[in-house]
């Protein structure tokens, strides 16, 4: 795949479609390609994190649950698995496992920290990007309360 063709997949990612174009391209030429079999582990539940994946190719099933239960989801091309984990450690919240031979880019989170440090235009879009994320959780969590009342 070409990193032409993985920089315009990557405006496809809500958070990525609001990077400065120079700071996409450096996040594409950054991340690490990895291959993943059939019933391969990307992570899993309870590691810590340590950045997060675009899938790329494939399908990743996302496993809340240490048994034989299916995916709670499963995700296609083009998903950010670990947006959180670009942020700040946190431990993973699901296994998740290639459900078919799949592609996924790594981005460390050291590395995206590095990203916003040198363009301060994308690290304001993605502060305001994560501050409207959890503004609408907020909201939505109230909302629930307020009907279960």
């Amino acid at each position: 795949m070409a990193r032409d063709d993985d920089i315009d997949n990557l405006t496809r990612i809500p958070l990525f479609a609001i990077f400065e174009g120079s700071a996409l391209r450096k996040l594409a030429l950054s991340s690490e390609t990895r291959l993943f079999r059939s019933g391969d582990t990307l992570f899993r539940r309870g590691e810590e994190s340590d950045g997060g994946y675009i899938l790329a190719m494939g399908s990743v099933g996302l496993l809340p649950y240490d048994d034989a239960r299916p995916p709670s989801h499963i995700l296609r091309p083009w998903a950010l698995i670990g947006e959180t984990a670009l942020v700040a450690p946190s431990r993973r919240p699901v296994t998740a496992r290639a459900m078919e031979p799949t592609t996924a880019l790594k981005i460390g989170r050291g590395m995206f920290h590095q990203i916003l440090e040198q363009y301060p235009a994308t690290a304001a879009r993605t502060r305001d990007f994560f501050r409207d994320r959890l503004v609408n959780f907020t909201r939505q969590a109230m909302t629930g309360l307020s009907a279960s009342e």
